[in-house]
């Protein structure tokens, strides 16, 4: 679906050829959660010296975690790995309480880099368990996410794993019940779930907000609006990352022929190129802009050297540090706010 152009054939006559081209999706990668928990760590790392121990992957994304190990990160699996009175941050996916009971008995320092739009539904899931409600909560059975939310309230939640789990569902009140959602996920697959729960339940109430965060529906958006114009879709992210994953299944919903998530751009197969004039590319909330970078070098020496960059919304919020590395910063004169670009970009 590239630009149509004319050039002469060896009689002089003209033929038609398409010129290949890059859409390139705007907003895309960083968001303010991620770059915060980034940051985290290797401010903690810079200020405690290694080992920094982080309970599971910071963020999802596997380029991001073998960066931070070589500067001296250990990520383990559960608290109780991490020797008594270490430094461990907790990820930006959130921990349920019981992570924070574990860890003040080892007496372990901790640095809670929870992204704030997560603890946001936190919050929600605790103030509606306190008034008795059955909580409803949309996502990924086994995501970090999903744990935490429901280790608030665990009597209270009732995972609901897309629209097809909705029959499966049973509530005590069915006027005391409320939805929330992991924030990753693909918002109209959440809204198809919310319309079959309210099928059964027509006084579901909804969140005080969206529980989906600006940075996944951002993201969504700009593929939707490049996915009917691109042949083939590249995403890049890990394959853990709830966010990446929805971008591709997004964009294959709205048009694109086909798609891929790729962590680097090595891993693309030249093959998925035939036929193909117009790529699109986007990357998920956890991609530092570098691997993007690399995707479009590497499409560039195929002959995909026009990029297009597709903007459907601007983003400049940002997250202050975890209160407890801003304070041990302040006192060590250290800076207590930046931003982990200069590590990713080129």
């Amino acid at each position: 679906m590239g630009t149509v152009t004319s050039q002469p054939d060896d009689t002089g006559a003209t033929t038609a050829t398409k010129t290949k081209r890059v859409l390139l999706a705007a907003p895309r990668g960083y968001c303010a959660g991620v770059d915060r928990a980034v940051v985290a760590v290797e401010k903690a790392l810079d200020l405690y010296g290694p080992p920094v121990y982080v309970r599971k992957e910071i963020v999802h994304n596997k380029y991001v975690v073998q960066t931070l190990q070589k500067r001296g990160a250990i990520f383990v699996d559960e608290t109780d790995e991490v020797p008594e009175g270490e430094t461990v941050i907790f990820s930006a996916h959130g921990v349920a309480p019981v992570v924070h009971e574990e860890a003040a008995a080892r007496q372990l320092k901790t640095i809670d880099a929870t992204c704030p739009l997560v603890t946001k539904v936190h919050h929600e899931a605790k103030r509606f368990a306190a008034t008795d409600y059955d909580i409803l909560l949309i996502g990924h059975e086994g995501h970090e996410e999903v744990i935490g939310t429901s280790g608030e309230a665990p009597e209270h939640v009732t995972l609901v794993d897309g629209p097809d789990d909705v029959p499966n569902v049973t509530v005590r009140d069915p006027e005391k019940v409320v939805w929330l959602s992991q924030t990753t996920l693909s918002v109209d697959e959440t809204m198809e779930t919310v319309r079959r729960l309210r099928e059964r339940f027509p006084h579901l109430q909804d969140p005080p907000s969206d529980d989906i965060c600006y940075a996944t529906q951002n993201r969504q958006a700009a593929v939707k609006k490049l996915a009917a114009e691109a042949d083939l879709m590249l995403v890049v992210g890990s394959r853990n990352s709830s966010n990446s994953v929805r971008l591709v299944e997004v964009a294959i919903e709205h048009g694109a022929r086909a798609g891929y998530l790729v962590d680097y751009a090595e891993e693309i197969d030249e093959a998925w190129l035939e036929g193909v004039d117009s790529v699109g590319v986007s990357s998920g909330a956890s991609v530092p802009e570098v691997l993007v970078r690399d995707v479009l070098r590497w499409l560039a020496e195929r002959g995909y050297g026009d990029v297009q960059e597709v903007t459907t919304a601007e983003e400049s919020l940002t997250f202050a540090l975890p209160r407890d590395l801003r304070t041990d910063l302040k006192a060590a004169g250290l800076p207590t706010t930046g931003t982990s670009d200069h590590a990713w970009t080129i």
